[in-house]
C-alpha cells in the first residue's frame, strides 16, 4: 500500500519485485479516476480469492478496481475509491479509537483519507485471508504513515498477515530540521509529544508510531534515518532498505560521455543568450553546477551552498583563475511567468544567429564564385557596406546596461524569497568580475520551455557537478540520479545516499562523490569543506574530468535495484519468520554472509588535484598519463561488485562506525 512522494521508489522497484513474485505481487493504493484511465489497463483478477474478497467489499457499497499498472514490470494493482467509501468515516473513526485510542480531527483531510484507505485495506485482507485459509500466506508491505492505518487495524483484528512497515522519513524529522533545531545533536533531548502537539500533527504522529510498533518488521531507507527513527519513533529498524534506480546501460561504451557533450552544448546556448553583452568569459572554460529539488531552503542545504559559492568566487578571483562557474538553482517557487530580461536574452541570441547565417550565406556565395574564377577574393571587398551595417546593428542590440538577471522568472515573494535574499546578502549579481554566476530557475525544467528547452535528465547530463549539501535528506535521489548518468555530485553524511556511499566506496571523491561532513563539524567548517571540494573540482583539466566521469558512472551498479532489491527480500523473509514461526525459519534462506564490499581507490594517478596543491599551475589538457587504463580499472570494479552486502540472519547491533549496523 503506498501514497505520496514515495512514488519513485515504488515505481522503479516494481520490475524486480514482479520478476521475483510474478502474479503473486499486487500493489494497493487509492483510486483516482484520471490516473486509472491513463495509466492502468483494467482486467480481471487472476486469482479467485482476490476476486471474492473484492466482491465482498463491492457488495457492501464500496468501489474497488483491479488492473495492470502500465509501468515497467506491469504489476497488478488493486485501487480503493476513498471518496465512494467516505460515508463510513464516522463509524471507522470509532473503530480506530477502539483499536488504539487515536482520534482524528475532522479538518485533517489527509489523515481522514488515510483512515478510509486503511479501513478498506484491512477489510480486504480480512476477506482475503478468510478465503485463502493459510494457503498461501500473505505478506503486506506498507510505506509511510498514510498507509499505516491499514497495518494497525489488521494487527488489532489479528488478521494472519506478515507485515512490513517502511518509513522514508519521519513526520517530525522534516519539521524539526526545517525549524533550524540542531536536530542531530539533540536527538535524545526533544520532547516528541510536545513538538508534535505544537505543530498540530499529534494524531498523525500517533498513527505513524502505531504502525511502526505494530509491524513484524520495521525498515527505513538509510542508516541516518534509522538513527532518527530510533529516537522519534522509539524502535530500532530491523533492516535498512536503500532506494535503488533502474539503471539503463547503453550498448555503446561511452555513450554517456557523448550525451554530456551534446547537452552541455544546449546549456551553453542558453548561457550565450542569458549573459548577452556580458560574454567576456570563455564558454570552453566554463563549468555548470546545479542544485535541484524541493524548495526547502535549509533542509536542502541551499543556505550552505550560497555561502560556499561566495567563498568560491573569492578564491577563483584571488587565484586569477580563467575558469567561470555558472550555477543553476532548479527549485520550484511561486512565480508569474518568465521575466522580460530572460526572454529578451534568448531573443537577442537568436537574432544574432540569424544575422550571422545571412551574412555567411552571402559571403559563401561570393567566395565560391570568386574561386570558380580562379581568384582569391579581396577580403576587404567581399562584404559590402550593407553587410557591415547589419552586423553593427546586431552588435548594438547586444548592449545592455544592467547585469544579467539572477532569476529567470518574476518571483511573487521577491523581497522575502530566501534564495534571492541571500544572493543580495553575498552580492553575487552576475557582475563582470565575478567568476561565479547564478541563475535561479524557480520552476521544473521542461523540453517545451522557451528559455531552457531541456528536460531534467538532459539538463543533468549537460552539467559538470550536482551540489546537494542537504541537512535533512533521508535518502537523496538527486545525487543518485547524477551518479547513474556519470555526473559527479556533492552530498553529505546526513543524507542516506552519502552514508551509503561512504560505507561502500573507500575513497568516494575519486569516484566523483564528494561527501561534506555536516554531522560532526560546525556550519563554518562544513562550508569551508564544500568550498574546497568545489575549488579543487575547478582545478581539474578536461581529461581529469572525463576520467572522473568514467569512474562515477561505474558506481551505478551499486544503485541498481538488482542489487538493492535483496534488502527488501530480506525484510519479507524476516516478516514471514516472525509471523508464521512454525512454517518459516530465517535459516532456510542461505543468505551467505558475504563481506560488505568496498570499491578500492583507483590504482592510477588521482584525477583530482589534492587540496594541498593550491598553487600548482594548471595541468595542460594534453598531458599524457600512461598509468590510467580504463579497461583494467573497470574490470577490477566489476570484480569488487560481485559479492556485495552482508545480510545476517537476524540483525545484530555490531557497530563498525557510529552510524552503521549489522545490515
Amino acid at each position: 500500500a503506498n501514497i505520496g512522494g514515495i512514488y519513485t521508489v515504488i515505481q522503479t522497484k516494481a520490475k524486480i519485485t514482479v520478476d521475483e513474485w510474478g502474479e503473486n505481487y499486487i500493489m494497493m493504493g487509492p483510486y483516482y479516476e484520471h490516473n486509472f484511465k491513463t495509466q492502468v489497463e483494467k482486467c480481471e483478477p487472476p486469482n479467485q480469492a482476490i476476486k471474492a474478497a473484492m466482491d465482498s467489499l463491492i457488495n457492501n457499497g464500496c468501489q474497488v478496481h483491479f488492473g495492470r499498472w502500465l509501468i515497467e514490470g506491469s504489476p497488478y494493482v488493486i485501487l480503493f475509491d476513498i471518496g465512494a467509501a467516505a460515508w463510513n468515516l464516522d463509524r471507522w473513526k470509532g473503530d480506530l479509537w477502539n483499536a488504539c485510542s487515536i482520534g482524528l480531527p475532522y479538518h485533517d483531510r489527509e489523515a481522514n483519507d488515510s483512515l478510509i484507505f486503511g479501513s478498506l485495506v484491512a477489510w480486504f485482507f480480512k476477506e482475503l485471508t478468510d478465503q485463502l485459509q493459510d494457503k498461501p500466506n500473505v505478506i503486506a508491505h506498507f510505506h509511510e504513515w498514510q498507509a499505516g492505518t491499514g497495518l494497525v487495524l489488521s494487527r488489532s483484528r489479528k488478521i494472519p498477515l506478515a507485515t512490513v512497515f517502511t518509513t522514508h522519513a519521519t513526520l517530525l524529522g522534516r519539521y524539526l530540521c526545517a525549524g533550524n533545531a540542531d536536530f542531530y545533536n539533540n536527538l535524545d533531548k526533544f520532547n516528541i509529544d510536545q513538538e508534535a502537539g505544537e505543530r498540530q500533527i499529534y494524531h498523525r504522529y500517533c498513527l505513524e508510531r502505531a504502525a511502526v510498533h505494530c509491524a513484524h518488521v520495521f525498515t527505513t531507507v538509510s542508516q541516518i534515518t534509522a538513527v532518527e527513527a530510533n529516537h522519534m519513533l522509539h524502535r530500532q529498524p530491523d533492516v535498512v532498505t536503500p532506494n535503488g534506480l533502474n539503471v539503463r546501460k547503453f550498448s555503446a561504451m561511452h555513450e554517456f560521455q557523448n550525451l554530456h557533450s551534446m547537452n552541455k552544448a544546449k546549456i551553453q546556448e542558453f548561457v550565450r543568450g542569458h549573459f548577452y553583452g556580458h560574454l567576456d568569459f570563455n564558454l570552453e572554460k566554463t563549468l555548470f553546477f546545479f542544485i535541484a529539488g524541493r524548495y526547502e531552503f535549509s533542509n536542502k542545504g541551499a543556505d550552505l551552498f550560497l555561502e560556499s559559492l561566495s567563498r568560491l568566487n573569492y578564491l577563483l578571483r584571488v587565484h586569477k583563475s580563467d575558469v567561470t562557474v555558472v550555477v543553476f538553482f532548479i527549485m520550484p517557487a511561486k512565480t508569474n511567468n518568465f521575466n522580460v530580461e530572460s526572454l529578451k536574452g534568448q531573443a537577442v541570441r537568436k537574432q544574432l544567429w540569424d544575422t550571422a547565417q545571412s551574412v555567411k550565406e552571402k559571403f559563401g556565395k561570393r567566395l565560391y564564385e570568386s574561386l570558380l574564377r580562379g581568384e582569391i577574393p579581396d577580403m576587404s571587398k567581399i562584404l559590402d557596406r550593407d553587410d557591415f551595417t547589419i552586423m553593427k546593428r546586431a552588435i548594438y542590440a547586444t548592449q545592455r546596461h544592467s547585469f544579467p538577471p539572477v532569476t529567470t522568472h518574476n518571483m511573487l515573494d521577491d523581497s522575502t524569497d530566501p534564495i534571492l535574499s541571500n544572493i543580495r546578502r553575498i552580492g553575487l549579481f552576475n557582475g563582470r568580475n565575478d567568476r561565479v554566476k547564478i541563475v535561479f530557475h524557480p520552476e521544473f525544467l521542461s523540453s517545451t520551455s522557451p528559455l531552457l528547452p531541456m528536460d531534467y535528465e538532459e539538463f543533468v547530463r549537460g552539467c559538470h557537478l550536482g551540489v546537494f549539501p542537504s541537512y535533512y535528506e533521508p535518502w537523496g535521489y538527486t545525487p543518485g540520479e547524477c551518479t547513474v548518468m556519470g555526473i559527479p555530485s556533492v552530498t553529505t553524511n546526513l543524507s542516506g545516499f552519502g552514508c551509503f556511499m561512504e560505507e561502500h566506496v573507500s575513497d568516494p571523491s575519486e569516484y566523483g562523490i564528494y561527501i561534506v561532513d555536516r554531522r560532526f563539524r560546525s556550519a563554518d567548517e562544513s562550508c569551508s569543506q564544500l568550498t574546497q571540494f568545489m575549488f579543487s573540482f575547478c582545478q581539474q583539466s578536461r581529461r581529469q574530468r572525463i576520467i572522473q566521469r568514467n569512474r562515477t558512472e561505474r558506481l551505478s551498479d551499486l544503485l541498481d535495484w538488482r542489487y538493492l532489491g535483496r534488502f527488501y527480500m530480506h525484510a519479507r523473509h524476516l516478516a514471514l519468520s516472525r509471523s508464521f514461526p512454525g512454517k518459516f525459519k530465517m535459516d532456510h534462506l542461505n543468505l551467505a554472509p558475504t563481506q560488505g564490499f568496498r570499491y578500492p581507490r583507483p590504482a592510477s594517478v588521482p584525477p583530482s588535484p589534492s587540496a594541498s596543491l593550491h598553487s600548482t599551475p594548471h595541468h595542460s589538457d594534453e598531458e599524457d598519463d600512461d598509468t590510467y587504463d580504463e579497461e583494467e580499472e573497470a574490470e577490477r570494479d566489476r570484480q569488487n561488485i560481485k559479492a556485495p552486502f552482508t545480510l545476517g540472519a537476524e540483525p545484530e547491533g555490531k557497530s563498525k562506525q557510529p552510524l552503521e549496523n549489522g545490515n
